[in-house]
């Protein structure tokens, strides 16, 4: 098999199928080919990739900022992906099914590969607008001969697909949620106080400037009182190298992993960043402060109230946050616009404290993460699909490739 995705994103979620797959058929074959970046989670899992992998500056969210085409273009964006196309064109027959995660851009791919292939839409969502705008190159990937199935990341797309007169469409979810479980690493929570989630991202230098922005709010939400907080983040290690210098530059302290920032009126606000504990800060927060994609996404998932605060990009910058806003729904409320203020953070710490007495508000946030993004099991869900796609192959099925 074959798995193409466009961005960090989509690597990630489709490692968690593949390892699902494995573990339902550990001897099927599987090599990826990561349009966007260098394909570490495939890597991780020891799979072969074919053609370039290359990080270009966009990083692959050209849709939020369509100047970083430019900066893509600049750094040869058509030469690496004129060699994509012919490394897909030169090994397709290597394989007997193709799945393309991503929007239209993969699916073109997955469509010019020849070969029979599943399109997880892992990227699009009806709820953005209330349907989901195929346009005609989509369009054509759905309704090829060799297209098996259409997977949806959220119920409400698969839906409405289907009410478009597409055959095979199936929701999938957020393959990643299967593995949002406890490790049972000690966070250091003292009782009584309430547990807030700082996710900055992944992608440097973004994820830094807003852990910056993140450190701000914290002093601030620390100096205004009300419920006692427990600030916990949660960083890829890139980010928790740079620690130092983030301290540095906002006046703060670094004890190993702990920044405490300058005496308030509250006292010293003071921010734990334990390593590898995405998990355990994740399912023990009250709520969480995101500047991030997928991890809000899962926070929502799982029935968690957030805090975006808008940042200014190239990944999480207005446009990004505005449209996280119609996808995830009342689970989900913006502090900005950018370049966020202090008053606006304030505004912002006003409105977290409010949230933790807010049953009722709460109570609607576990029904919508349920609703909009369904429960854990995706990575399952969307492997059996996988393997049902398969057993409906013809013999020599790639062979007849239209």
């Amino acid at each position: 098999m074959l798995f193409i995705s466009n961005g960090h994103g989509e690597d990630h979620e489709t490692s968690h199928v593949i390892r699902a797959l494995w573990q339902e058929a550990p001897d099927i074959q599987c090599a990826a080919l990561p349009i966007v970046g260098e394909g570490h989670a495939y890597r991780a899992l020891g799979m072969p990739i074919l053609g370039p992998a290359e990080t270009l500056p966009s990083g692959g969210f050209t849709y939020v900022n369509r100047w970083r085409l430019l900066d893509d273009l600049r750094a040869g964006l058509v030469g690496q992906t004129l060699r994509q196309i012919g490394a897909l064109r030169a090994r397709a027959k290597e394989f007997d099914v193709v799945v393309g995660t991503g929007d239209w851009v993969t699916q073109s791919f997955a469509r010019a590969s020849g070969r029979p292939y599943l399109c997880y839409i892992a990227s699009l969502s009806a709820m953005y607008e209330g349907t989901l705008k195929v346009g005609p190159i989509l369009g054509g990937a759905f309704r090829s001969d060799r297209r098996l199935d259409i997977l949806t990341r959220d119920k409400p797309t698969a839906d409405d697909l289907t009410r478009q007169g597409f055959a095979r469409v199936h929701f999938g979810g957020l393959p990643s949620l299967d593995w949002i479980r406890p490790t049972g690493l000690d966070l250091a929570l003292d009782p009584g106080h309430k547990v807030v989630a700082l996710l900055p991202g992944s992608r440097l230098p973004e994820a830094e400037r807003n852990l910056a922005v993140m450190l701000r709010f914290a002093a601030i939400a620390t100096a205004a009182g009300g419920h006692p907080l427990a600030f916990r983040a949660a960083l890829v290690p890139a980010l928790a190298a740079r620690l130092p210098q983030v301290a540095a530059n906002a006046g703060w302290t670094l004890d190993e992993t702990v920044l405490t920032g300058p005496e308030g009126p509250n006292g010293r606000p003071r921010i734990h960043c334990p390593p590898d504990a995405y998990n355990d800060i994740l399912l023990a927060c009250d709520i969480v402060i995101g500047m991030a994609g997928l991890a809000v996404d899962q926070a929502v998932a799982i029935g968690k109230p957030v805090l975006q605060i808008a940042g200014e990009g190239p990944q999480f910058n207005a446009r990004f946050a505005e449209a996280q806003e119609r996808l995830l729904g009342l689970s989900l409320r913006t502090i900005g616009p950018p370049p966020v203020t202090d008053d606006a953070l304030a505004d912002g710490a006003a409105l977290m404290q409010a949230t933790f007495d807010d049953t009722a508000y709460l109570a609607a946030c576990a029904r919508n993460g349920r609703e909009r993004l369904g429960t854990p099991g995706g990575a399952h869900r969307i492997a059996v699909r996988i393997l049902a796609a398969l057993g409906r192959l013809p013999e020599h099925a790639g062979d007849a490739a239209r």
